[in-house]
């Protein structure tokens, strides 16, 4: 049974990853991004709203494949986690990594919260990582990509403070 502390614990990580305190929760970032802006790039930005988006998505897929998943592959970096197109192929290319995105932060979500799960044994098919450590680095990757979708919106006038 898990002590008080590490309910604690369990319920800070799972808030860190849902956003909202220190920085926008995902939602707020990427359900109404204007379709006609997905695939635009600013002058000294070398990333798209696209680009970002999927960067996201595999980069956290990774992780938590990589958190639960023994016959886990490594992927090729950085050509297999950065799309080369700028826009997305179609609106449901949009949707559809963003539902990915949502069910990938649930599914970590799930694994944090289960008492059950470890979060400070070493992942064995690994080299020292933790669980803990790849639900930090998933929370402050995602994240530190969706400032800068912010950014890319406020500039390109859809953001609402």
């Amino acid at each position: 049974m898990a002590n008080a502390e590490d309910r604690a614990l369990r319920k800070l990580l799972v808030e860190f990853m849902r956003g909202g305190s220190a920085h926008a929760e995902l939602k707020s970032v990427v359900d109404d991004f204007p379709a006609e802006l997905r695939g635009k790039k600013l002058k000294g930005m070398p990333y798209s709203a696209w680009q970002l988006l999927e960067h996201i998505r595999i980069a956290l897929h990774d992780l938590l494949d990589f958190s639960t998943d023994s016959h886990y592959e490594a992927m090729k970096w950085p050509d297999d986690y950065w799309p080369k197109e700028a826009a997305p192929p179609d609106d449901a290319a949009w949707d559809k990594s963003v539902r990915a995105v949502k069910k990938d932060m649930a599914d970590f979500e799930k694994l944090v919260g289960d008492p059950e799960s470890n979060l400070y044994a070493e992942i064995p098919w690994g080299e020292g990582q933790t669980i803990l450590r790849e639900v930090l680095l998933a929370g402050q990757h995602t994240s530190y990509h969706l400032g800068q979708l912010v950014v890319l919106r406020r500039e390109l006038g859809a953001w609402k403070d």
